[in-house]
C-alpha cells in the first residue's frame, strides 16, 4: 500500500516548512513535533521520505557508505576507491519507543568471536538511518538508555558498541524526526536541544477543514493507489523544488547584517549556549535556498527565529514553549542599522516590559491575610489558590530495596545499564553477555567436545550475562493536605514551593506523579498516575484553601490510586509523600480513622512526611503521623537538598569538636 501523500496533508503549514527546510540542509538538525493526539503528525512526517533525493551507497555495503567518501572505519570496509555502487531511495527508519539498545546500535556474535575470532557484528538502526531519516514517535517516551544512545550518535555522528572488550564503531549521521504529545511528559533538555527545530501542531476548529481531512482519509483508505496517484504529480513537483533548493544551497551568502540580526534575537531571548544561532543561521540559510535567493533577507531570519528558538528559550520545565512575536519584531529592529540619534530618549531602549515570564510559575497572588481561617478549619469557605515560590534543588527521596522497574534516576534497581554486580546464566534474563563469564562456563567442557586449534567451542547454554545496578523511576504520589488550616499565615505558598520542587527533581528522575487532595469532607484524585510533569504543575497551582480537614479520607484515597497503579504498572514501585500538618478535623473519630488509615499503608508503601505545621507553638501531629505510616519525617523547611547537607556538616563538625 502506497503511503499518505505529502502534498495530501491538510493545513499544518509551519511544520510542512519545517520538514521541508530539514530536508534541504540536513545540517539544520530535525524537527520536533509537539502537538495533541490526533493532528497527523506521524502521517506527514512518514509521507516525507518519498520527496527526498536518493543516494548513492557502495554496493553489498550495510552501512550505506557514500562511494566518494566512504567510511574508513567501516565494518564492512574498507572500500577501494572507485568501488561499485548504486543509487537507492532515501530511506525513514523508525525507532519504536520500546525497542532493545541491540536492536538500536546494532549487537554482536559472541559465540563467533570466542569461537572464530571473528567481529560479527549486525547492524542496528542507527545503521540503517545513516544518511537518511531517523524518526522517533513518542520521543518523550523514550527510555533513557536509548536517548544517551541518539544523544552520542547525534553530537558524534558515529554509532559505538563495546561488549566485553570488544567494540565496533560506524558512521551514523542522520536528520532526527520526532513527535510527541506534550500531555504525555516532557522531553529531557539535552535531547530537545538536539533538534534543530520545533513545531507545535493542533487540529483545525474550522469545520469546513475538518470536513476535507475526513474526505481524504477515507478517499485514501478506500483506494490508497488512486489516491496517491491524484497527487503524485504535486509530489514529484515539491520534490523537484526540494533538489533545486539542495543545489542552491551552496551558493548563499550570509551577510553580517542577517547574522547580526540573529545574534540580536538570540541575546533577546535569553537562550542557553550557541547553538540557537548557529541552527538559527543554517535555518536562514535554507529558506532562502527554497525561496530561490542567493542572499539572507531580515524574513529569512525570521521564519528561522520562529522555528528554532521556541524550544530554547524555556528556563525551566514548567515553561511553555514559546517565543513572543513582538519581542521578536524589536529584536529585528533593534539590529538594524540607523541615522544616529539622540541618545537614550526612544521608549523601545530597554528590554520588553514584564510580560515575558520566561521561569518560574506564574506570580503568586496578593497576600489573603483577611481571610486567614482559625487552626481548626472549621470555616467551609474556599480561599484563591495561592502561588508557588521559585522551585529550589530539592532532595532526593528514595524507595527501599532493589526494584526492576522502567529506567530512571531514583532508586535501586536491576536494570540493562549500571555496574555489574553478578553474572547470570541464559534464559533467566537478557542482558548484555558477560565475556569472561562465558569463557568461564565453556572452558571446562572443551576436551569432551572434541576442540581442536584455536578458538573456544561455545555451547547456548554456555552463555552468561552481566547482571547490573542501576536506577530506576518511581511512582511519587502526592498526598496534599488542602484544608483551611494550610492558607494560615502564608504557609500553603511555602507548601506549593516544596512541592513544585519535588515535581522538578520528580522530572529530572524520569518518574510517574500522581496528586490526591483532601479537604472539607473528603479527597479527590485531582491528577491521576501520569509522566506529564507539567500537568501536576498546572493542578498545584490552582489548588485552593479551605475547609475541615479529613486526613483518613486523604490517606485511603491514596491507597485506593496505589493498589489501581499496581496492576497497571507493577513493576514500578511507588513513593507515597504526605504533604499535612497531620491535624484531622473531620468528624468526631477523625483522629483515630487516620491512624487506621495511616496502618493500611504502614509496610507496604515507602512514605515521606512533609511536615508544614509553622510557629512556636507546635503540636507535632505530622510526626506521630508518620510515626504510624512508618515514614521519614521531613519539616517542610527541609526539603531543600542544600538544607540536608548544611545539617549533616553541622552534625560532623559537632562531633569533631
Amino acid at each position: 500500500m502506497k503511503p499518505y501523500p505529502f502534498t495530501a496533508v491538510v493545513g499544518m503549514p509551519d511544520l510542512r516548512l519545517a520538514l521541508v527546510l530539514s530536508s534541504i540542509s540536513p545540517a539544520v538538525g530535525g524537527v520536533l513535533v509537539r502537538g495533541e493526539k490526533g493532528t497527523a503528525k506521524s502521517t506527514m512526517v512518514r509521507a516525507l521520505a518519498g520527496l527526498l533525493p536518493g543516494v548513492d551507497v557502495v554496493d553489498a555495503c550495510r552501512f550505506s557508505c557514500d562511494p566518494v567518501e566512504p567510511d574508513p572505519a567501516c565494518p564492512d570496509g574498507p572500500h577501494a576507491e572507485g568501488s561499485a555502487a548504486h543509487r537507492r531511495p532515501a530511506r525513514l527508519v523508525e525507532l519504536p519507543v520500546g525497542a532493545a539498545e541491540d536492536r538500536v546500535i546494532g549487537s554482536l556474535n559472541l559465540e563467533r568471536a570466542l569461537a572464530d575470532g571473528v567481529t560479527d557484528f549486525q547492524p542496528g538502526l542507527l545503521a540503517a538511518a545513516h544518511r537518511g531519516l531517523l524518526y522517533v514517535d513518542e520521543v518523550n517516551l523514550l527510555h533513557d538508555h536509548l536517548v544517551d544512545t541518539l544523544l552520542d550518535a547525534a553530537a558524534m555522528g558515529r554509532a559505538t558498541v563495546e561488549r566485553e572488550g570488544v567494540s565496533v564503531s560506524h558512521a551514523a549521521r542522520f536528520v532526527l524526526i520526532g513527535t510527541m504529545n506534550p500531555e504525555e511528559g516532557e522531553l529531557r533538555p539535552q535531547l530537545l536541544d538536539r533538534f534543530g527545530l520545533t513545531v507545535e501542531v493542533a487540529s483545525s476548529r474550522d469545520p469546513e477543514l475538518r470536513v476535507e481531512v475526513v474526505r481524504r482519509r477515507l478517499a485514501y483508505e478506500a483506494d490508497p493507489d488512486d489516491f496517491a496517484g491524484q497527487y503524485a504529480a504535486a509530489d514529484a513537483e515539491l520534490a523537484a523544488d526540494i533538489e533545486a533548493a539542495q543545489r542552491l544551497l551552496p551558493s548563499v551568502k550570509l551577510p553580517d547584517d542577517a547574522l547580526r540580526q540573529i545574534a540580536e534575537v538570540c541575546a533577546s531571548f535569553e537562550v542557553d549556549g550557541m547553538r540557537a544561532d548557529i541552527v538559527t543561521a543554517r535555518t536562514a540559510v535554507a529558506h532562502a535556498a527554497w525561496a530561490g535567493r542567493t542572499e539572507v533577507t531580515t524574513e529569512d531570519v525570521r521564519v528561522a527565529a520562529r522555528l528554532a528558538l521556541p524550544h530554547r528559550r524555556r528556563r525551566n520545565p514548567f515553561d511553555a514553549p514559546g517565543i513572543s512575536e513582538e519581542q521578536l519584531e524589536q529584536a529585528l529592529q533593534d539590529a538594524q542599522p540607523e541615522d544616529p540619534g539622540p541618545d537614550d530618549d526612544g521608549p523601545g531602549s530597554g528590554t520588553p516590559p514584564e510580560g515575558g515570564e520566561t521561569s518560574g510559575p506564574p506570580p503568586s497572588s496578593s497576600p489573603e491575610g483577611g481571610e486567614e481561617p482559625s487552626g481548626g478549619g472549621k470555616s467551609g469557605g474556599d480561599q484563591k489558590p495561592v502561588g508557588a515560590g521559585e522551585a529550589f534543588r530539592a532532595r532526593r527521596f528514595e524507595v527501599k530495596g532493589t526494584g526492576e522497574g522502567a529506567a530512571g534516576r531514583r532508586s535501586r534497581a536491576i536494570t540493562d545499564n549500571g555496574r555489574t554486580i553478578g553474572v547470570q546464566p541464559a534464559g533467566t534474563k537478557d542482558g548484555h553477555p558477560h565475556l569472561l563469564a562465558t569463557v568461564r562456563a565453556a572452558a571446562p567442557h572443551q576436551r569432551s567436545r572434541g576442540r581442536s586449534g584455536a578458538g573456544l567451542v561455545v555451547r547456548p547454554q554456555d552463555l552468561r550475562f552481566a547482571r547490573r545496578e542501576g536506577r530506576e523511576g518511581n511512582l511519587v504520589l502526592f498526598c496534599v493536605d488542602a484544608s483551611g488550616s494550610m492558607g494560615a499565615r502564608q504557609r500553603m505558598r511555602e507548601v506549593k514551593t516544596a512541592v513544585l520542587s519535588l515535581l522538578l527533581d520528580a522530572y529530572q528522575r524520569r518518574d510517574k506523579v500522581g496528586l490526591v487532595t483532601f479537604r472539607a469532607s473528603g479527597a479527590e484524585l485531582a491528577l491521576p498516575p501520569t509522566i506529564s510533569v507539567d500537568a501536576a504543575a498546572s493542578r498545584l497551582d490552582g489548588l485552593a484553601t479551605g475547609g475541615r480537614t479529613p486526613l483518613a479520607e486523604g490517606l485511603l484515597e491514596a491507597a485506593r490510586v496505589l493498589r489501581i497503579e499496581a496492576v497497571r504498572d507493577p513493576l514500578r514501585r511507588p513513593l507515597l509523600v504526605v504533604v499535612t500538618d497531620g491535624r484531622a478535623t473531620s468528624g468526631a473519630d477523625a483522629v483515630q480513622r487516620a491512624q487506621q488509615a495511616a496502618g493500611l499503608l504502614a509496610g507496604n508503601v515507602t512514605s515521606v512526611v512533609m511536615d508544614c505545621e509553622s510557629g512556636k507553638m507546635r503540636l507535632g501531629l505530622a510526626a506521630e503521623l508518620a510515626e504510624h505510616l512508618g515514614a521519614e519525617h521531613v519539616p517542610v523547611t527541609e526539603v531543600a537538598a542544600d538544607t540536608l547537607a548544611g545539617a549533616v556538616r553541622t552534625r560532623i563538625s559537632g562531633k569533631a569538636a
